[in-house]
């Protein structure tokens, strides 16, 4: 395989890009990984105390030759373990944190938590201080993705590289089944939410699972069986999480919110202050967020480069493990020695 994987979205670059490296020149490693063991279970997750929440950790151990720590932050209705073969492809190379988010996968808010970008962004900032060393590689999917643009731009002390797949930046189709099952907003409010909720329960943890597949994955005939078990059993057993739908449905709006702030709000107006080198990763066949969005995401960052994967959708880590491995290292390598 050639050493650079080209985007078909590749542009003529404007002056203000010339001398950096082109936009889609993505170097990816020629260090072996090692083989993908797609059958492993996620590693067993435990409790880490940040400010007042225990946030449910799960950490990959490093190779006996890891240097780094890598943090990984999973997007709108995820969870830690949609790094789980990612986080084992570079374990040897750094070890591996993947909190869930306060209100997701097993992380119970505090009772006056915003589940704004913002307030999960000082989440992630203050866990990295609290229990990582140095710097980190970030990495983040989807609404994970935007978290870590905010921790990369205000806390760049604490980010050594940004990976972003198919991060949450504003796209403003009108259709609100891109980031997640509207049912699940109007099941929070007063009046409607009953009935609507009802209907809810009546699905299956398996259909909720097949649901989020659908939507999030470019073929979702070929995920894996076992990945799809899994998912349905960690459906199950949120079912009787009291604050797991109140987490999703506001951290959805509070998305939607973000998309239509000006200003210093904006992620748009947050991108061009990140100066970390950057790895933007995009499926060509994402149905959630546009990967039209992919080229300015890539180019408003002054460090970015851009790697768009055909026949991948919105979690390119789950469904393209080996290569987004490839180009991660490829950043970690390049940044290292300063020619990214």
């Amino acid at each position: 395989m050639s050493d650079n994987l080209p985007s078909p979205l590749a542009g003529a670059a404007d002056a203000r890009e010339r001398s950096r490296p082109p936009l889609t020149h993505v170097p990816l490693t020629r260090t072996p990984l090692p083989p993908l063991d797609d059958t492993a279970a996620p590693w067993p997750g435990a409790s880490a105390r940040v400010g007042d929440l225990d946030l449910h950790v799960r950490r990959t151990p490093g190779g006996e030759d890891a240097t780094g720590t890598a943090v990984y932050v999973h997007g709108l209705g995820g969870s830690s373990t949609n790094w789980t073969d990612l986080a084992a492809l570079l374990s040897a190379h750094a070890a591996g944190h993947a909190p869930d988010l306060p209100g997701f996968g097993f992380s119970e808010p505090a009772a006056e938590f915003t589940f704004s970008l913002s307030a999960h962004a000082e989440v992630v900032a203050d866990y990295i201080t609290a229990h990582c060393p140095g710097p980190v590689h970030l990495l983040g999917n989807s609404m994970g993705g935007a978290i870590a643009m905010l921790v990369a731009a205000r806390r760049p002390e604490l980010v050594r590289t940004l990976t972003l797949v198919s991060p949450a930046v504003p796209d403003r189709r009108p259709d609100p089944r891109r980031l997640s099952d509207p049912r699940l907003v109007l099941a929070s409010l007063p009046l409607v939410g009953k009935p609507v909720r009802r209907r809810l329960a009546a699905l299956s943890p398996r259909e909720r699972a097949e649901q989020v597949i659908r939507l999030c994955v470019a073929d979702p005939a070929a995920f894996p069986e076992h990945r799809l078990d899994e998912l349905a059993v960690e459906h199950g057993e949120r079912v009787s999480l009291a604050w797991a739908q109140r987490a999703l449905a506001r951290s959805t709006a509070e998305i939607f919110r973000t998309w239509f702030t000006r200003g210093p709000g904006s992620l748009w107006t947050v991108a061009p202050s990140i100066t970390v080198p950057t790895l933007v990763v995009w499926g060509m066949q994402d149905r959630v967020i546009s990967v039209r969005r992919a080229p300015r995401t890539a180019r408003v960052m002054p460090r970015a480069r851009l790697l768009v994967l055909p026949r991948t959708g919105h979690v390119a880590q789950m469904e393209r493990p080996v290569t987004v491995a490839r180009a991660v290292l490829g950043l970690w390598e390049h940044a290292e020695d300063g020619r990214w």
